[in-house]
């Protein structure tokens, strides 16, 4: 039996159906109020919430704004991760996963605004997941037994600072704070029907940017968490981003503007809702390459 774990007012919730419920209070103060420390004691969660309704409810989650359901220490990413985003990037498909990281600051909520400070942020519609066990050296065969579950992600990214240095740098562009909206909690994978091929899609408003099957991920969340545990270990509540697919705006020259709603949704997971507020504009076009260049929104625009 699994569970699916959120956050609200800084208190690890579980959630059922339209229900929510303190992890901390229902369980007697044995499991605590940290998301983290939650998860440190998966076990313990699932038995939870497989009673979980014979527990009064705190309230209902149409009825709250849910922080992100873990901040962690750590978060990673990978670039070019399906084969589709790699051509139309015009890059190779790689050999071996571009891990990056973002920082953890960056990390808000499922309707949180993203705050932007250009005219050329984008979207990245992503599955993410989150360490359960930590672990280092982890063997593929054993990669899903430290995976505490999956949550729907978007990697922001402000396209004049990814590209302004020579080379590209990801994190900072990567990491303003708000770009990393997560949520709106975690599913353990035990709730899942096919944990490794889900539906994502993401709209920008009413029009439909994204969507894929996440079994088209080139390098898959067991490759994942083998791979950046040879050179990291891997702790409970690090987040790791797995990549967007096909559809991103830089490779159409559309960005997202000051209003814009950025919905994300993966199947079994939750959706994403995220205004886009647009705030001082720091800007510098200058470095940017020519494909971006020629992307760049016009003045009336």
């Amino acid at each position: 039996m699994g569970f699916k774990l959120g956050s609200y007012s800084g208190k690890a919730i579980l959630i059922k159906d339209d229900k929510y419920f303190d992890v901390n209070e229902i369980s007697n103060a044995s499991i605590s109020s940290n998301s983290i420390e939650a998860l440190e004691n998966e076990n313990g969660l699932s038995e939870l919430y497989k009673n979980v309704n014979v527990n009064e409810a705190a309230g209902s989650i149409d009825d709250i704004v849910l922080d992100p359901p873990v901040i962690p220490r750590n978060v990673f990413a990978v670039g070019l991760n399906y084969k589709k985003h790699a051509e139309e990037s015009n890059l190779p498909v790689p050999p071996f996963p571009m891990v990056f990281t973002k920082h953890s600051t960056c990390i808000s909520g499922p309707k949180s605004d993203i705050e932007m400070k250009s005219d050329m942020v984008d979207y990245e519609a992503e599955l993410a997941f989150v360490i359960g066990k930590s672990g280092k050296d982890i063997p593929k065969d054993q990669a899903w037994d430290h995976v505490a579950g999956l949550c729907v992600g978007q990697d922001i990214s402000d396209r004049p600072v990814q590209f302004h240095a020579t080379p590209p740098q990801f994190n900072l562009g990567k990491s303003f704070d708000t770009f990393g909206p997560i949520g709106p909690y975690i599913v353990s994978t035990d709730l899942l029907e096919n944990k490794e091929s889900l539906k994502l899609k993401c709209w920008v408003n009413d029009e439909l940017r994204q969507e894929t099957l996440t079994d088209d991920l080139i390098f898959d969340i067991p490759y994942l968490v083998s791979y950046i545990s040879e050179f990291i270990t891997l702790n409970t509540g690090d987040v790791i981003f797995t990549g967007t697919p096909a559809g991103v705006g830089a490779t159409q020259g559309k960005f997202l503007k000051d209003g814009d709603i950025l919905k994300t949704s993966i199947e079994g997971l939750g959706t994403l809702e995220n205004k886009c507020v647009k705030m001082n504009d720091h800007s510098n076009t200058e470095f940017l390459p020519e494909f971006l260049k020629s992307r760049m929104p016009k003045n009336d625009e």
